[in-house]
């Protein structure tokens, strides 16, 4: 993909990453094979390295980094795409996929919950509820003699 029609992958309106920081590899998707069969390097891996970026700001990169965590190898996060059979679906699938998890890891964490407590009435209908199930349980069983 030529970098003159793309300057680079936008994630959201604050970050871009420039096309010179991803990497691209290509390899055989896997499935079954045969007589020249998945012969062509569609699999796509796309790979950017979070912790040497240049376009993140030190917060977005705490951020990116403790989020994303679990899915770095060595400060890069890698993102594989076979689900097409076409290369550049494949290309274009891992860029998305990309954009998408750095936008989820950069948004702002939900604020904490509230923890509340059952208002008496609520207490009240739970109780006669739970009264109410005895009572058809006990309706059940054998009489007792």
């Amino acid at each position: 993909m030529p970098a003159t029609h793309r300057p680079g992958l936008r994630v959201d309106s604050g970050l871009t990453i420039p096309e010179s920081e991803l990497s691209w590899r290509f390899s055989r998707s896997s499935g079954p094979g045969g007589q020249s069969v998945n012969t062509a390097d569609s699999r796509v891996e796309l790979v950017w390295d979070v912790a040497g970026s240049a376009v993140l700001t030190p917060f977005q990169r705490e951020r990116l980094l403790d989020r994303l965590g679990s899915r770095l190898v060595d400060g890069a996060l890698t993102i594989a795409a076979s689900e097409h059979r076409a290369q550049l679906r494949n290309r274009e699938a891992a860029r998305l996929r990309l954009a998408d998890i750095v936008a989820d890891a950069l948004l702002p964490p939900a604020p904490p919950r509230k923890p509340t407590k059952p208002s008496r009435g609520a207490k009240q209908r739970r109780l006669e509820a739970k009264k109410r199930r005895t009572d058809v349980k006990r309706l059940r069983r054998p009489p007792h003699d």
